[in-house]
């Protein structure tokens, strides 16, 4: 009893109010004022601002002036439960499926704006001139994964994000203007899933899909990729697209059986 007592005793309160202030901000309450961040957690004015400005500093937090709001860089927490569920050991087998089924290589990433993060991956051949693998980062608006990851950002942080990052141009068919990524990441919104056809490198095409966690928010995402001159977009949406989708569902339908509670989170 003695040491429960004084176990209870180490939590550090600074940790579980930077948490709190985290909570606080959600679908209904994307932006706040600090007033409104003391009110709805019950701090002081003083402590909720020391609170904020450390966030703003760690990059977790944005401020105008007078509203604060979330960053992408707060997904991190959320990638870090990702990695304990070591999601290779969960996705490995069913991505391996895929690439037997589709013959081309199969990858999954998060995402860490303005990248995606390659999280596992299955190869079949190289088809591209760099060497991807775990841990490599490719531009979030030029791939199909980085699509279906912008996807489910909120509005503001999508806004923030084309505010805060120029869109590089890779080749001819990468779509650099702002207004034309806002609609292609609505369409793929709308849809479920994202194809790019060369818009990172001249002759590869991609299509890709959402992992979701079981609040439906999308924490990684799927793809499989192949040469443009073996495969047309036809054929991707006809033939890959619906094995991905299929093979995205059972992942995501794993992740929730391993730990369905924090991935409600």
């Amino acid at each position: 009893m003695a040491e429960a007592t004084a176990g209870s005793k180490q939590h550090l309160q600074s940790l579980e109010r930077g948490i709190a202030v985290i909570q606080v901000f959600s679908h209904e309450h994307p932006s706040l004022t600090l007033s409104e961040v003391a009110r709805l957690t019950g701090m002081t004015r003083a402590t909720a601002r020391r609170i904020l400005l450390t966030l703003e500093k760690l990059g977790h937090v944005r401020s105008d002036g007078r509203r604060f709001s979330l960053t992408p860089r707060v997904l991190t927490l959320g990638w870090a439960y990702l990695s304990s569920l070591n999601l290779w050991e969960i996705a490995q087998p069913l991505m391996e499926d895929l690439v037997q089924e589709t013959h081309e290589s199969c990858s999954a990433a998060t995402l860490d704006l303005p990248d995606i993060v390659y999280v596992a991956r299955v190869p079949t051949r190289r088809i591209m001139t760099i060497a991807l693998g775990v841990g490599t980062r490719l531009p979030a608006h030029a791939t199909s994964m980085g699509r279906v990851l912008l996807a489910d950002l909120p509005q503001a942080e999508l806004d923030a994000y084309l505010s805060d990052y120029e869109l590089e141009q890779f080749t001819p068919h990468t779509i650099v203007a702002p207004n034309a990524l806002l609609a292609a990441v609505a369409e793929v919104r709308e849809q479920g899933w994202a194809l790019v056809d060369q818009e990172l490198e001249i002759g590869l095409r991609s299509v890709a899909a959402p992992i979701r966690g079981a609040n439906g928010r999308t924490i990684a995402a799927l793809n499989a990729s192949a040469a443009a001159p073996r495969v047309s977009t036809e054929e991707l949406r006809k033939r890959f697209l619906p094995a991905l989708l299929r093979t995205a569902e059972q992942i995501s339908a794993s992740l929730a059986q391993v730990s369905p509670t924090a991935s409600r989170t």
